[in-house]
């Protein structure tokens, strides 16, 4: 079974970053003017590399961004 990112892979998708306000807002405004379409999941710590000790606290706050050509 394919994980949500895979899946979203497979769609044509690219994982760009996970961001909280008021930064979150204004990267999917940059991603649209450069003419991308954007899809915002939900934050789910378990499938991220790297540090995610400081958003863990405060999950539903953080949106991770895709982008793929319109």
């Amino acid at each position: 079974m394919l994980s949500r990112e895979q899946s979203l892979k497979k769609k044509g998708w690219t994982k760009q970053s996970t961001h909280d306000e008021p930064r979150l807002s204004d990267i999917v405004e940059m991603y649209q003017e450069i003419g991308l379409e954007v899809l915002l999941e939900p934050f789910n710590p378990d499938e991220e590399t790297g540090c995610t000790d400081c958003m863990r606290g405060n999950v539903q706050a953080y949106k991770t961004i895709y982008t793929r050509p319109k």
